[in-house]
């Protein structure tokens, strides 16, 4: 009785572990799934080679068993299927019970005047029911079919998407770039810009002087207007460069006339608009050859020789050029280091930026604001 109680005990034990194995077995068996074709509206391609794209799409996720294109054909050729226009539930159930597939999955592409509407849909064939719809609107370029499909599946299916890809695809006010807007002017900031500049230093210094002593009785931080062109020659990926030409007139709330002209070469991201710029600068500006005195007062060259006491006494001080408001215009260059970011607002693009100019006699420091609508 022992013996049978013990040989029942074993069979039963030896039974569970193989159902266990076999149910494990059963688990790790992927579904099948089969696609047809997708249906398509004002696209040009067909509806098979969409499918064919799709069917790539989905093999690259390894979640499925996907049943290859000539299987597919060997199929529909051997039971006499007619699948040019199944794209229905129903059509599909049917031919998937046929086939033995666990899955089918179709869809549909329309392209409209701004949009192009992307639609999956993953149909269970033993329960007879859509067991997941995706819909996603993308920008309308046909050219990116491939991308809209990786990125349709990916959703579908639970997968990590590239988020800067799909603000690319989808975001028509996003950030310009090669991808949203192709064969046309990028994300473009011309147009005008009001802002401030401040002088440090010496400059500073003869700025806020009386005129008598060749300063200007001014405030050492003026009002500046102008305009900024570019031209942009690289576009690719997160970044584009470009070449920026800025006039600016400083100086007239304080009754200056102050021209100035600055090219620079910069880089800009296209995802967050983020730029850095530098490049010379050249301006207009009173100017003046002069010395200082013992007493470090300024005057200028003629000073010397107009002054009776200093007749046949040569100057014995440093002769210099300097900034002067009673001398003659002349150009001064610099060198300009420029940083700034562009905010949107719908279709409005506001490029806030500041800049140094390093110069031995004090340091210019400006910022500016902008603004222009979306320029394609």
């Amino acid at each position: 009785m022992k013996h049978n109680l013990k040989l029942i005990a074993l069979t039963g034990l030896f039974l569970l572990s193989m159902n266990s194995y076999f149910a494990q077995d059963a688990a790790k068996k992927k579904l099948t799934l089969t696609i047809l074709s997708i249906d398509i509206t004002g696209i040009k391609s067909d509806p098979q080679q969409m499918g064919n794209l799709v069917r790539t799409e989905l093999e690259k996720l390894d979640t499925f068993e996907v049943m290859d294109r000539y299987d597919v054909a060997y199929m529909v050729e051997k039971n006499k299927l007619s699948i040019n226009n199944c794209f229905g539930k129903l059509c599909l159930i049917e031919i998937g019970e046929i086939i033995k597939s666990d899955k089918m999955l179709s869809g549909s592409i329309e392209q409209y005047p701004k949009s192009i509407i992307y639609t999956l849909r993953l149909i269970d064939v033993r329960s007879k029911a859509i067991e997941k719809t995706t819909v996603l609107e993308f920008l309308n370029l046909p050219e990116e079919l491939q991308a809209f499909t990786n990125v349709a599946v990916q959703t579908m299916f639970n997968k990590p998407v590239d988020q800067n890809l799909l603000i690319k695809l989808t975001q028509r006010n996003g950030f310009d770039n090669s991808i949203n807007n192709p064969k046309k002017e990028r994300l473009r900031l011309d147009g005008p810009r009001l802002g401030f500049i401040a002088y440090t230093g010496n400059t500073a210094n003869i700025i806020k002087a009386d005129k008598s002593l060749g300063g200007f009785e001014a405030f050492p931080a003026m009002f500046q207007f102008g305009y900024q062109f570019e031209k942009q020659y690289l576009n690719e990926g997160k970044i584009q460069a470009l070449f920026e030409f800025i006039p600016l007139i400083t100086g007239v709330d304080q009754g200056y006339f102050i021209p100035s002209f600055s090219l620079l070469h910069g880089l800009r991201s296209n995802v967050n608009g983020w730029e850095f710029a530098l490049g010379p600068t050249i301006n207009l500006s009173p100017k003046s050859y002069g010395y200082y005195d013992g007493g470090n007062v300024w005057h200028r060259q003629q000073d010397w020789s107009a002054d009776p006491t200093h007749e046949n006494i040569q100057n014995p001080f440093t002769i210099r050029e300097r900034l002067d408001s009673r001398g003659a215009y002349s150009i001064q260059s610099g060198f300009v280091i420029a940083f700034g970011r562009t905010f949107k607002s719908g279709k409005l693009n506001l490029p806030v930026n500041a800049y140094v100019i390093p110069g031995k006699n004090g340091f210019r420091i400006g910022a500016s604001l902008g603004f222009n609508a979306k320029n394609k």
